[in-house]
């Protein structure tokens, strides 16, 4: 006999909370999309600028609570070294994703880079042995592939071949970066908490996207009030918070099921774009975003049934 939600909840409390911070992670994430959106209307950036100071912003939120908590750096090289890798990857990761829309289009490149992660860490998992492929696995693959390109679209007819597979690989590139951050933060480093790694580790990463971004447009705007509300609600919203989030559930989900439930971000964009930047709802939209629903609710009842089975959520 199956148990119910509130028995597995009881048995395993952290797994619950783990399955919660992601659902939540991706609906941060989800206002992202439409916070960058706004913020290049209203000063002219680049969107490889407001990547920039996404990581830059949300890095210096987090840095200011370690501060104004008085939390030492961590010791030791393994931290520095995980610091290290997490800024790398994050800058990989933004600059790669909008390198690729500067390329091809928002739909492509959202398409291949957030279609793409959560393949790669299945695969990544399945070869060393802490994931099975079964039916509900490739259901839930193929039930969100198949709804966030009816969510997302099909890309314009305008480009050409070239066009299209350099910003496909630059796609790649950065859900490669992103699948990278989700397995290394399902392996936790002793000594290092997420609050620092994630703080440092983006302050490193938008850093390492300075000179990029100031030769892909710059990076001085007016500072009005209201673009700098817009660059704090960046940093702070689908930044800071959504991925302490993210790295903290890891440590209780597995990372291909924390890989899936990333597919709350696209479904959240998209109702916030109907909600408040004017964009039309049509049936495939609808379509999409039952499947990517439907992929959600079997990631998190596949992630459950783990927990209970097994004495150890997510491992």
């Amino acid at each position: 006999m199956r148990a119910s939600f509130s028995e597995v909840t009881a048995a395993h409390p952290a797994a619950a909370s783990g399955l919660s911070a992601l659902i939540a992670a991706g609906v941060l994430w989800g206002t992202g999309g439409p916070l960058g959106s706004l913020l290049s209307r209203a000063t002219g950036l680049s969107m490889l600028a407001v990547a920039d100071y996404r990581l830059l912003a949300g890095g210096a939120a987090i840095i200011a609570v370690l501060a104004a908590t008085r939390r030492g750096l961590p010791r030791g090289a393994a931290a520095w070294r995980r610091i290290a890798v997490v800024g790398l990857l994050s800058a990989v990761f933004q600059s790669g994703y909008f390198t690729a829309i500067a390329l091809t289009s928002v739909s492509l490149a959202t398409l291949i880079t957030i279609g793409a992660t959560p393949v790669l860490v299945l695969v990544a998992e399945v070869r060393t042995g802490s994931q099975r492929v079964t039916g509900r696995v490739l259901v839930t693959v193929l039930l969100a592939l198949a709804g966030l390109g009816l969510l997302t679209g099909i890309p314009p007819d305008r480009m050409g071949l070239v066009q299209v597979l350099a910003g496909s690989a630059a796609a790649l590139v950065s859900a490669a970066g992103f699948a990278a951050v989700t397995l290394l933060g399902a392996r936790p480093v002793d000594g290092l908490d997420e609050l620092t790694m994630t703080g440092t580790g983006f302050a490193i990463g938008g850093a390492l996207l300075v000179p990029f971004a100031a030769l892909g447009g710059g990076l001085g705007f007016a500072p009005a009030p209201a673009a700098l509300g817009l660059v704090i609600a960046l940093g702070v919203v689908p930044t800071a918070a959504a991925y302490l989030l993210y790295f903290r559930a890891l440590r209780e989900a597995s990372a291909g099921t924390a890989a899936l439930l990333s597919l709350i971000e696209p479904l959240t964009a998209t109702v916030l774009a109907v909600l408040f930047l004017g964009d039309r709802v049509n049936a495939a939209t609808i379509g999409g975003g039952l499947l990517l629903t439907a992929a959600v609710l079997l990631a998190s009842a596949s992630e459950r049934d783990r927990n209970r089975q097994g004495g150890q959520p997510g491992r």
